[in-house]
């Protein structure tokens, strides 16, 4: 994959309704479903997702909070070779697929959210690329 800069998505499984601490942004509920994280790394996006799968790091973004709860999973990746700017138009249309979870991950810009509960991913496919994971 080399030294891609772009945009990804981590499909989430939530297995159970969960209550969990997100740092500053403080208890958050979520049903049990799937939802989608919108990120982005701008040097190295390979290592980027690795982190996510690490439980044992410093817990740094809201997203390692929530992956650190073990009802929490990622079981799809998808991604495209994009700038930065890309992330927040990705979120913004995703929001409008689902229900965004107001101020999860958009602590650094003007989104709602990037984490939104989705029903359905499928249509991912047909824009992004999917990592194997």
């Amino acid at each position: 994959m080399g030294n891609v800069k772009g945009v990804y998505i981590l499909i989430l499984s939530v297995g159970k309704d969960i209550s969990v601490n997100v740092g500053a942004l403080g208890r958050l509920d979520l049903k049990r479903g799937q939802y989608a994280y919108v990120g982005s790394a701008q040097s190295n996006l390979e290592k980027r997702v690795e982190r996510h799968f690490k439980k044992d790091k410093r817990r740094f973004w809201h997203i390692d909070y929530l992956l650190y709860d073990d009802n929490v999973g990622v079981s799809r990746i998808f991604y495209e070779t994009a700038r930065r700017s890309e992330e927040c138009r990705i979120a913004r249309e995703l929001s409008n697929r689902g229900l965004p979870i107001e101020g999860f991950g958009s602590s650094d810009c003007d989104c709602e959210s990037h984490l939104i509960k989705l029903q359905d991913y499928e249509f991912l496919r047909e824009s992004m690329r999917e990592l194997g994971t």
